[in-house]
């Protein structure tokens, strides 16, 4: 059977010496690949040799090392490979979807060990986590989300709100819309996030705008608002630090 984008490559009973002499070369270089990692952890491997054994699940035969570099050359970092959108993922010469698969599910398991550090802790007392956590799941994304962390009277996380896709402004977003859905879940305070596809997460006027409002907003009704946090590939901007809540 014919497969495409070079996965799932065999080695006949019937090849000839030099291609079953390169099949075990590859093996040999699995080996000494894994055994790098695991003497040496993931600084011992560079970048195209992290891709190389991520997609190793998914082409259990043969040289990964042109795909992992091919995935590099198209996006640029070991994390703007992992953030891709599998269409595109599989798109790359030698990337198949088994292997958009495979290094999908590393970006999902990287999303859920830093959800996991939020909801372990109080949300201010552990801030980068925080910061961590968002970065990962919002920095590549190429549409504007709106999220409302809600936090108990502890400033531990009851609800991660999606609260809107789209431009941020009072006609997407209402101020006693956001403060009456922290009423219902019984939150005392609240964190703004969403991040700028630009990349770069300086707000405009209207984050600032709207930030204020809700905040007054918070204010009648006994609901703090600590922050809002803009995420972009450059980094992460917080209004409080800048002065504006």
């Amino acid at each position: 059977m014919r497969h495409s984008h070079g996965e799932r490559v065999g080695v006949s009973r019937n090849q000839p010496e030099s291609v079953t002499k390169t099949a075990h070369d590859g093996a040999g270089h699995r080996a000494r690949l894994r055994q790098r990692l695991l003497d040496g952890g993931s600084e011992a491997l560079a970048d195209y040799e992290v891709l190389e054994y991520l997609l190793f699940a998914a082409i259990p035969r043969g040289d990964t090392k042109p795909a992992a570099k091919a995935l590099l050359a198209r996006f640029g970092s070991l994390a703007g490979v992992l953030k891709a959108d599998h269409h595109a993922l599989a798109e790359v010469d030698g990337v198949g979807e088994s292997s958009a698969a495979a290094l999908k599910a590393v970006a999902f398991a990287a999303r859920r060990m830093a959800r996991s550090k939020v909801r372990e802790k109080t949300v201010l007392g552990s801030w980068q986590a925080l910061l961590d956590y968002l970065t990962i799941d919002m920095a590549h994304l190429t549409i504007e989300r709106v999220r409302i962390l809600y936090l108990d009277a502890r400033n531990r996380l009851i609800l991660d709100h999606l609260a809107q896709e789209g431009t941020i402004d009072e006609a997407a977003i209402h101020p006693r819309e956001v403060v009456k859905k922290g009423l219902e879940v019984g939150a005392s305070a609240l964190i703004l996030v969403h991040n700028h596809p630009s990349g770069n997460p300086e707000p405009s006027r209207a984050d600032i705008q709207i930030t204020q409002r809700i905040a007054e907003a918070g204010r009648l009704l006994g609901i703090v608002v600590h922050d809002h946090v803009i995420i972009g590939s450059e980094g992460h901007t917080s209004l409080r630090a800048k002065g504006l809540i």
